[in-house]
């Protein structure tokens, strides 16, 4: 039986004979790494390393690219990485990176604002209200990309974005990019129907005018009452589970008595229960695991299924045997 990682050689030796046969990386113009840790690429700064690793140039060098991969191998697209887990083995396929790449942020017309999908949510709130707009100051305390909002139809304080949302910008597995209105859509609490390798891009934002000075407070407010409420300065994906109907998974689990309760260097937060803690050295195995316990004990206690908010990609690595 092959060790852990004799099947990542294994595997790692398969993917580059079949990208060196599709993929001619003369016309890229992006940069594209192998074996990159993704420990790197999220807030948890957790997790294996992704076989391919890019970082296109630009939606002209992304069309190229994403075209030539081939089919048998996932593609698997991040932002800043708030909200996601990466297991210890690793990711198969294609990890794409759009931090730095999609970032143009634009006023367009009357009480509309273009965001492309790799602009921190934050970001895009203050040139809101900069331009005294208003109705996603609630973005300016979600610790990720415009990209991941889009995808879950992020929100806090009320607010969701795609309340907001009139348009989208879309690429595709075979290259090919997309508009859509809003109404192409099917969206609820944290999800939306996008397609399966489709991606977006780019949004228009329709918003309401008003003044700039009370936009900024409104945020200011907000964040301070985030700085409260919110273990901010640790290492933690926001919250980890969708707040279930009528109720709130911090109460939840607080209730259940986790607070502190940890899985070797993974803590449920003492501050905010909806978060887990990377002390300084948990493994990706150890928040997962602690995920479970969280969802076990508030489902015995409680007879309600916690959700996670959180994307877990990648294959298991090593037992880890830390105390719960």
């Amino acid at each position: 039986m092959l060790s852990v990682q004799n099947e990542m050689q294994h595997r790692q030796s398969g993917l580059n004979n079949r990208m060196r046969k599709t993929i001619d990386t003369s016309r890229l113009k992006g940069e594209l790494r192998e074996q990159e840790s993704m420990s790197r690429h999220t807030s948890w700064k957790t997790g294996g390393a992704a076989d391919y690793f890019y970082t296109p140039a630009d939606i002209d060098d992304l069309s190229v690219f994403i075209s030539e991969v081939p089919k048998e191998l996932p593609i698997i697209w991040v932002g800043m990485g708030s909200n996601l887990l990466v297991r210890d083995g690793g990711v198969p396929g294609v990890v794409i990176s759009v931090v730095g790449v999609f970032d143009n942020l634009e006023f367009t017309n009357g009480n509309e604002i273009s965001i492309g999908s790799g602009v921190p949510c934050v970001k895009a709130a203050r040139f809101a209200a900069k331009q005294g707009l208003r109705g996603i100051e609630f973005l300016a305390g979600i610790p990720g990309s415009i990209g991941g909002a889009l995808a879950m139809n992020a929100g806090a304080y009320g607010g969701e974005i795609w309340r907001n949302v009139k348009q989208v910008e879309t690429i595709n597995r075979k290259g090919e990019c997309k508009i859509y209105p809003r109404e192409h859509f099917k969206v609820a609490y944290r999800s939306v129907s996008l397609s399966k390798d489709e991606w977006f891009t780019n949004c228009k934002i329709e918003l309401e005018v008003s003044d700039q000075s009370v936009v900024e407070k409104s945020i200011k407010t907000m964040l301070s009452e985030r700085a409260e409420a919110q273990p901010l300065g640790q290492l933690s994906c926001g919250s980890v589970f969708r707040n279930p109907p009528a109720d709130h998974a911090a109460r939840l689990i607080e209730s259940c008595g986790l607070k502190g309760r940890h899985v070797g260097g993974a803590c449920v937060s003492e501050k905010h229960a909806n978060f887990i803690i990377n002390m300084g050295d948990a493994t990706s195995s150890d928040i997962e695991r602690l995920i479970e316990l969280i969802r076990a004990t508030v489902y015995e206690k409680h007879a309600v299924k916690l959700i996670p908010e959180v994307k877990v990609i990648g294959e298991p690595g090593e037992i880890n045997n830390g105390s719960a």
